[in-house]
């Protein structure tokens, strides 16, 4: 009887070197045990080391030349693809300069992933603002990763599509980082039905489930009363469900948000579309704020993240939760089964 060949390790992305990103890797890998996924960072391992000791962590940080020796090394070493920093880190004092690098790390992510040496992506969380100034032209990681990837992407018709999840909840939001008015005015028919069809596609290959429920939530309060609060869910919302399930999608709604999100109503379905980025994060954080994943649909790759942010407050503390991060790894390895189970 032949053994099964371990499937390649997570790529793990550097995220913002003076935020939390390097402590709770860390903490990752001194919790793993025979379950947890193997992965390797793309970081730098003279920064790690440094952390390692100010957390008073006994991590054995191993430079890798190649994603496959990450395997091998996991068990009893933390394997890091060198990522050079230009200059040293501050816990908590983010540099622009350093911007690069973690482009660069996210960059060499995919190229990884893509070409089969990475089983998928998971990325540290990066800060925007400081991006920017460092020259990232993109609004986050999602935009960035899609263009990483818009050759596939336009092969396909395909869209990225942003999913936040815990146990017992998934949220889609159909409009995400733009200012609430913008939302509002920029909610179309069209978006809500291609971001339901990838959510559903997505509930059969990534998660396996075979017969996906998709709730679809309203706008307005009490779903616009008639008309009398707003007319997004007659004129956009009813029409794209009913779009959906045209399709064949077992959707429903629009419903009210404020009665969607308990624990009977959550019984109800896999998943829900909202219609702004609040909508939808403000009753997963609530649920679970420390175990709370981001995955991307719709890529040709498997991509999650912790759902939190720098926490620059807690960096280089040893206090961030590693909780989140290792339910990235734990949901990227399972998606990666999924689809290779789905597709044979």
């Amino acid at each position: 009887m032949t053994t099964a060949p371990s499937p390649p390790p997570l790529a793990l992305t550097m995220g913002e070197p003076a935020g939390i990103g390097g402590d709770i890797a860390l903490k990752a890998w001194s919790r793993r045990n025979a379950k947890t996924p193997a992965f390797f960072l793309i970081d730098d391992p003279a920064r790690l080391r440094v952390l390692a000791e100010r957390l008073g962590l006994k991590v054995p940080v191993v430079e890798i030349a190649s994603a496959d020796e990450a395997a091998g090394r996991f068990a009893d070493s933390l394997p890091v693809l060198a990522e050079p920093l230009v200059v040293p880190v501050t816990p908590g004092r983010p540099d622009p300069a350093n911007s690069a690098a973690v482009t660069a790390s996210i960059r060499r992510a995919v190229e990884l992933t893509l070409a089969g040496q990475a089983r998928a992506v998971v990325t540290n969380p990066i800060h925007k603002e400081v991006m920017y100034q460092g020259g990232f032209a993109f609004p986050g990681h999602t935009e960035y990763l899609a263009s990483l990837m818009a050759d596939r992407l336009a092969e396909t018709g395909g869209r990225e599509v942003m999913m936040l999840a815990c146990p017992g909840l998934r949220v889609v939001p159909v409009t995400i980082h733009v200012p609430l008015r913008d939302a509002v005015r920029d909610l179309r028919q069209g978006d809500i039905v291609a971001i339901g069809r990838i959510t559903a596609r997505a509930l059969v290959t990534d998660f396996g489930i075979p017969a996906p429920r998709l709730a679809v939530a309203a706008l307005n309060p009490h779903a616009g009363e008639n008309g009398t609060m707003g007319r997004e869910e007659i004129d956009i919302i009813a029409p794209a469900v009913a779009d959906l399930k045209a399709r064949g999608i077992d959707a429903f709604g629009p419903l009210p948000a404020d009665t969607l999100f308990h624990p009977a109503a959550r019984a109800g379905y896999d998943a829900v579309l909202c219609m702004y980025h609040d909508q939808a994060l403000i009753p997963l954080k609530t649920i679970d704020f420390d175990g709370g994943i981001n995955v991307t649909l719709g890529l040709p790759i498997v991509r999650t993240s912790p759902d939190h942010g720098t926490a620059f407050g807690l960096a280089g503390t040893g206090r961030a939760s590693e909780t989140s991060l290792m339910a990235a790894l734990d949901a990227a390895a399972a998606i990666a089964d999924n689809r290779r189970r789905h597709h044979g």
